[in-house]
């Protein structure tokens, strides 16, 4: 309680002292510094530093931030002031003289959602955010908009990525905060920043620490925001592998290598995201993104962007199809297309998940053991049925021939006349039919797909037959005694 009634000397740009009283803490801060409420100031937060031991230092560098400021005036929108940078505008001196943090204006982000936030579709949807793509590459020119002012006094951000950016909802205005981590440009010196995050430091910062970094940093790490931003969240050097035995490289070594997939050329390493929509992009886009990741090009300036993202959003295509896309050039709607075949894709996976899943054309289903086992004792009864009905059907099948002379007796007038010839044809087309009947059930008895028992079963047939031909004809004894 006694923290939150701490009094502090506020000293501002002018030199110029007043007291501040701390109120509530509205936020425990990240690694610099916890934020409060000041008491008859609404309108104002402080930042409280947790070491005090830097304080020579930090004193150093908010005097030059105080001192040289960018120019950002609070924009109004429908009698609403939204505040876009958390500047320094007074610094903190507790009573031993120490610097222990600076007062800046409050940013409601109540309002705001971090930059991370308008990539995904799925977490656009549930916070509720507008899927008009418009409003992300006016976001994109706020971004760069914001990046030009603190290039123009010499300042820059480093460790820029979408998690430490803001938009306000309503309006897609770009809000900065902890200002105090930037690489800050001094009369005389320049104060380094402390931090930069991997996915964004470009190629050549590899090898350098963070206070060495500076511009090309920056012009790096703003075309990947611009890049997925207007790119549904994909990352410039993102993308599919070409070989399944190629190194998994992760984003940053990707980066380090060049690997840069949606340029004028190919890449040797990974294919473009199938959803991407960068071919739908204007030529001078894609000329900017060349430069801005491929080796050896001057990448461009956050004011080159500003500059085309200010052209790019006023010649926007509006789409027929849907009122939430636009599109840049007449090749249609890259948005469109994505969703077209997103959609495809995902009817694919839906019928795959209502069809059974399949190994080798079985269901994994039946592999599992209990069904295994359950297969084994279905197949061994069947199997025992298909033999008692196979030699039920080789009792017939003999009697059947065995006794046929005798079933044909009744008609031995009717053979006589037609001649013993067209008996002998019936008899090679009757032996032909059931040569093919063995054949097509013996898929069914496994014992007729031995060659040699359907052979014997045709003999047995032929010679009954030859017999029954022979004593409806009444042929020489001689002849008849060739039968057994």
């Amino acid at each position: 309680m006694e923290e939150k009634r701490q009094t502090f000397n506020a000293v501002y740009p002018d030199g110029s002292f007043g007291k501040i009283t701390l109120g509530k803490m509205v936020n425990k801060g990240g690694a610099s510094g916890k934020i409060y409420l000041v008491e008859g100031r609404p309108e104002s937060v402080v930042k409280i530093f947790h070491n005090i031991e830097k304080s020579a230092t930090n004193r150093k560098k908010l005097q030059a931030m105080l001192l040289n400021k960018p120019n950002f005036q609070p924009v109004e929108a429908k009698g609403i002031e939204y505040i876009q940078i958390a500047w320094p505008e007074a610094l903190l001196d507790d009573e031993k003289g120490f610097c222990v943090g600076y007062m800046m204006p409050l940013i409601n982000m109540d309002k705001a959602v971090s930059l991370d936030h308008l990539m995904q579709k799925a977490v656009r949807k549930k916070l509720g955010l507008s899927e008009k793509y418009a409003y992300r590459i006016f976001a994109a020119y706020n971004v760069a908009s914001m990046v030009a002012a603190l290039h123009k006094c010499g300042h820059y951000i480093i460790d820029l990525k979408p998690s430490n950016l803001s938009v306000y909802k309503e309006n897609m205005l770009v809000a900065m905060v902890d200002c105090d981590g930037f690489s800050i440009k001094g009369e005389k010196n320049r104060y380094p920043a402390e931090f930069v995050s991997e996915e964004y430091i470009y190629p050549e910062g590899m090898t350098q620490s963070c206070e060495e970094m500076g511009e090309e940093q920056d012009r790096f790490a703003l075309a990947v925001i611009v890049f997925r931003l207007l790119n549904n969240g994909i990352h410039p050097f993102s993308g599919v592998p070409k070989s399944v035995n190629a190194d998994m490289l992760t984003i940053q070594g990707r980066i380090e290598q060049y690997h840069y997939a949606y340029g004028l050329w190919p890449d040797r390493y990974q294919s473009p995201h199938p959803y991407s929509i960068h071919e739908y992009f204007s030529k001078e886009t894609l000329e900017l993104f060349e430069r801005a990741f491929t080796k050896g090009c001057q990448r461009p300036s956050a004011y080159e962007w500003q500059e085309h993202l200010w052209k790019l959003m006023h010649s926007l295509k509006s789409c027929k199809e849907n009122s939430n896309h636009v599109f840049f050039t007449s090749k249609g709607c890259g948005l469109c297309s994505v969703e077209s075949k997103f959609n495809k894709k995902l009817s694919v996976i839906k019928k795959q998940r209502i069809e059974p899943e399949k190994i080798r054309g079985i269901e994994v289903t039946r592999l599992l053991p209990e069904n295994v086992k359950e297969e084994k004792k279905r197949k061994y009864a069947y199997n025992v049925k298909m033999q008692k009905i196979f030699w039920s059907f080789i009792f017939v099948y003999m009697l059947f021939f065995a006794l046929l002379f005798k079933l044909l007796m009744p008609f031995k007038v009717f053979f006589s006349k037609i001649g013993i010839g067209v008996q002998f044809l019936v008899m090679v087309f009757f032996l032909i039919f059931l040569d093919s009947m063995l054949r097509k059930y013996s898929k069914h008895f496994s014992l007729l797909q031995n060659k040699i028992i359907r052979d014997m079963l045709r003999v047995y047939a032929f010679i009954w037959m030859l017999v029954t031909i022979v004593l409806i004809n009444d042929l020489p004894k001689n002849l008849f005694e060739l039968a057994p």
